[in-house]
């Protein structure tokens, strides 16, 4: 599965995949997981689309988008302190320049092919070591997120625990937790499935 980077659309080709990777939110947000989130014309996106954010794309190939993530400098307008602060102990994001905000994490579960009898999806897998390469070739050494409790525990299932910075709330239809992961080579290492390929820099530049 191939892991691919886009911030720039300035293509073709990219303008297809972000397009893709929005119907995809809507389909897992609105559809499977009943959040209330803006979905027109089949496509979901927020306020935070309009920051200039990195998509993580996971790609089953190159017309499918199989999983796909939304990067933004926690120091800028974060989601995560504009619309969920009271999952922060202070209610507010102690934001460094190391740090970088993920979100609208998900994954096409209808691509069967990527999991393996009681294994994590090959595109969580992907995705979870492309943030972490995406984060280390641009600087960043933290990363934080909202997420709920089952996400949670398949961050831990996968060798990638998250560090809490608060308690967990009810938040619509879940239960939400805000939390720190690391973006470090052994993570990234530990985390990367066998078949990983990306666009985003060489692995072997990841330790200089």
């Amino acid at each position: 599965m191939w892991l691919r980077a886009v911030r720039e659309v300035s293509s073709a080709i990219d303008r297809r995949l972000v397009d893709k990777h929005h119907q995809l939110r809507a389909r897992v947000f609105a559809g499977r997981l009943g959040w209330s989130v803006d979905v027109r014309n089949d496509r979901e996106a927020d306020e935070f689309d309009a920051f200039n954010p990195t998509y993580i794309l996971a790609l089953a190939d190159a017309a499918t988008v199989a999983g796909c993530a939304r990067l933004l400098p926690a120091t800028g307008p974060t989601m995560l302190e504009r619309t969920f602060p009271q999952l922060l102990a202070a209610g507010r994001l102690d934001a460094h320049s190391g740090m970088v905000e993920s979100s609208r994490f998900c994954v096409d579960t209808r691509l069967g092919e990527g999991r393996g009898a009681g294994a994590l999806h090959e595109a969580t897998l992907t995705l979870f070591a492309g943030i972490i390469e995406w984060s280390m070739a641009n600087g960043y050494s933290e990363i934080v997120t909202a997420t709920d409790l089952r996400f949670e525990r398949i961050l831990k299932r996968a060798g990638w625990p998250m560090r809490r910075l608060g308690e967990p709330r009810p938040i619509g239809n879940t239960i939400a937790i805000a939390g720190i992961l690391p973006a470090d080579l052994s993570s990234f290492e530990r985390l990367r499935p066998a078949t990983y390929r990306s666009a985003v820099t060489p692995a072997r530049h990841l330790a200089a």
